[in-house]
């Protein structure tokens, strides 16, 4: 089993149950619903613990493939913005 993955087992009537939880998928299903939220509903404690939230969950997906990914692409998008600027 990977880091961040955990397995709920469920035993009842039909017997046992395993159910494998990916924290990071979890937490950006979170995030999606939050932030499809009205912007004006929101308190700031709500806003801080959507940031939280999105902090763990970047920690979560930076080791991974998938992390590098985003952190190659945005790092060009970075070094790009940054040379336009410049005469």
């Amino acid at each position: 089993m990977k880091a961040g993955t955990y397995v709920l087992v469920v035993t009842g009537r039909a017997g046992r149950v395993e159910l494998t939880i990916d924290v990071a998928l979890l937490l950006a299903v979170i995030i999606y619903v939050r932030i499809r939220r009205k912007v004006q509903a929101r308190s700031r404690s709500d806003q801080w613990l959507t940031v939280f939230i999105a902090l763990a969950f970047g920690v979560l997906i930076a080791p991974t493939a998938f992390g590098q990914g985003v952190f190659n692409v945005v790092g060009q998008l970075a070094q790009g913005v940054t040379q336009s600027g410049t005469p």
